[in-house]
């Protein structure tokens, strides 16, 4: 029972290490974060399981885990306002070409790091970007003036 509530505790903490981190950070991972990852994961596993090397304190931590991310799975598909808490809102980084400093600071966002994900996506000035969102997953997605300021607006679409 000992290693179910390591377990519990320590998928408490990774959880909020994880939201403190931002968005942005897992997605844009160097090789030297990569193995920090790695190295974190070996430190958990250390803290959950002590000195029982067994089959069985293994699998009660793996199960552990696996129980408390399907019980966050459930309440995110079940409430709305967990959703919004779990994953986090999906947030404005560029409207109607211009950055949205604020939003930028509170995700660590540099507008180099704008300016080279709209090059991904074909996009070769700010100007042409009516709206970039920071999406839940750390994804920026992006949407393309079409010429007339108002239609681009997800508020105020085209009439067909």
């Amino acid at each position: 029972m000992d290693i179910v509530i390591r377990a519990t505790i320590m998928f408490a903490i990774l959880f909020a290490l994880l939201r403190l981190m931002g968005k942005r950070e897992l997605g844009q991972m160097t090789p030297f974060e990569l193995v920090m990852l790695v190295v974190v994961g070996d430190l958990i596993q250390q803290g959950i399981t002590h000195n029982d090397f067994s089959l069985t304190g293994a699998t009660l931590a793996i199960a552990t885990f696996a129980f408390w991310t399907v019980v966050l799975g459930w309440v995110v598909y079940l409430s709305p306002r967990a959703q919004r808490v779990v994953e986090g809102a999906p947030r404005v980084l560029v409207r109607d070409g211009e950055l949205v400093a604020a939003n930028l600071e509170r995700d660590r966002l540099t507008r180099a790091e704008i300016e080279s994900e709209m090059r991904l996506a074909g996009i070769a000035h700010l100007g042409e970007v009516a709206w970039a969102i920071l999406e839940p997953e750390g994804r920026i997605s992006f949407i393309k003036r079409d010429g007339d300021s108002d239609s681009s607006r997800p508020d105020n679409p085209k009439p067909s």
